[in-house]
């Protein structure tokens, strides 16, 4: 906020509309395409903008700027026009609020099965009716409850977005000694005449986590007071601070190392090679039974993993298995967030030419000579190393800054971070070995 246009910038009315308007114009283009446009995948600019372009760019965004994304996503305007024309306004029920972030889970792991399964990414009318069903339960939200109910309790994105964005470099927070002597009877989280209040049921004068903020700004320009400032962190480091850590987030945190697992192994030669054994030994040919298996141990296999790294480390701190898999699942969120996108990375930089060559397409022009990389395997490669051993460093030092900060004596620290250390190391050199294997194009 020391910066003078970012301060003129968040304090505009015209923020974040002014980002959200091209945004949705996209948006609409990609619906369209997936929809109407050519069933091929690879002709497809729908499919190319929103698998090769920014799915891969969305965790990058996530730690650079936190939920962001959340502020001019068209789901969230979408939700907020509904709400003004038919919205009962209703509160959000109690088990959204208890059980809300199960539901993100468990969607989040249906949508990647969905798309092995029955091949959404693949399908441009796949990819398009998950669109629809997501635009529907975002109406449906709208309709019926407060603010955006759907983003913070329902949206599987906004659930990975909370994790990623505790990681991320920039936070919005309150000063609260000026909040101390507020008499605008919290016009930052209920808004004004002119301001809408906080989308995500924030209270910013108590917030101390990024992961249900989505820099919309609307707190700020309802302050009377200035109190707000959007400033500069340590990446990772709110991390080492949680005071309430939630064995649901760890779960989701470990979760999607297993999916990035399984997204891997599903896209390495050797993958049609196993199914073939597989069928060759079992006699199984359902395709469908055989991933499922897959995608449950892979899932699994991190989950398991911190367990048992948590009952270790609850012989020596003294605490349950249940509390240490939920404090240091978060440990985990650097080297998840760095596997995801070094995953990611392959296909931006192997498939990214597709985006030129079916935009270009669009209007007529013929661009790119059938090539879709935009960088050689080694250099995928190198990009891969470097963001795998800066998650790997994350996560020990994370690790190493709760074991410090929670516990006095050598023996419960040692204890404790000794079994995470050697978790962090084998699920980082797994990460490794499978982006040292050639990978299969998704287009």
């Amino acid at each position: 906020m020391q910066v003078p246009w970012v301060a003129r910038l968040l304090r505009s009315r015209l923020y974040p509309g002014v980002i959200q308007v091209p945004v949705a114009a996209v948006f609409g283009l990609v619906a369209y395409q997936l929809l109407v446009g050519p069933d091929s995948a690879h002709d497809n600019a729908g499919t190319a903008l929103m698998w090769v372009l920014w799915w891969p760019l969305i965790p990058i965004v996530f730690v650079a700027l936190g939920r962001f994304w959340c502020a001019v996503c068209p789901f969230g305007w979408l939700s907020d026009q509904v709400q003004k024309l038919v919205g009962a306004n209703q509160p959000v029920p109690a088990f959204l609020k208890r059980y809300g972030i199960w539901i993100i889970d468990a969607s989040f792991l249906l949508i990647t099965w969905a798309d092995h399964v029955w091949g959404v990414v693949e399908s441009p009318w796949g990819s398009g009716v998950l669109l629809l069903l997501l635009t529907t339960a975002v109406i449906a939200s709208g309709a019926l409850f407060q603010r955006r109910t759907f983003c913070r309790y329902l949206c599987f994105l906004g659930g990975l977005s909370g994790n990623y964005a505790r990681t991320g470099m920039v936070e919005l927070r309150a000063d609260p000694a000026i909040c101390r002597t507020c008499t605008a009877r919290a016009a930052c989280y209920n808004g004004t005449d002119k301001v809408a209040g906080c989308p995500l049921f924030t209270f910013p004068r108590t917030m101390d986590t990024n992961a249900n903020c989505n820099m919309c700004a609307n707190c700020i320009k309802a302050c009377p007071n200035d109190a707000i400032q959007v400033r500069l962190r340590k990446p990772t480091s709110e991390l080492w601070f949680i005071t309430k850590p939630s064995t649901e987030e760890s779960f989701l945190a470990m979760a999607i190392m297993g999916i990035v697992i399984v997204q891997n192994v599903t896209m390495l030669e050797v993958w049609d090679s196993a199914l073939a054994w597989l069928e060759a030994t079992t006699g199984i040919t359902n395709y469908a039974l055989i991933f499922t298996v897959a995608f449950a141990a892979a899932v699994s296999l991190p989950v398991g993993l911190l367990a048992l790294a948590s009952r270790l480390a609850a012989g020596r701190n003294l605490e349950s298995t249940m509390k240490n898999f939920a404090r240091f699942g978060y440990a985990l969120i650097p080297l998840d967030v760095a596997g995801h996108i070094a995953h990611n990375l392959f296909h931006l930089l192997a498939e990214g030419g597709s985006v030129l060559t079916t935009v270009a397409a669009l209007v007529g022009i013929t661009y790119g000579d059938g090539s879709p990389a935009l960088a050689g395997d080694t250099t995928i490669r190198i990009l891969q190393f470097a963001l795998l051993a800066l998650g790997i460093a994350g996560s020990l030092y994370t690790a190493r800054r709760i074991t410090h900060r929670r516990y006095q004596s050598i023996t419960r620290r040692t204890g404790t971070f000794v079994p995470m250390a050697v978790l962090i190391a084998f699920l980082g050199a797994l990460n490794i070995y499978l982006f040292l294997l050639p990978m299969a194009h998704r287009m």
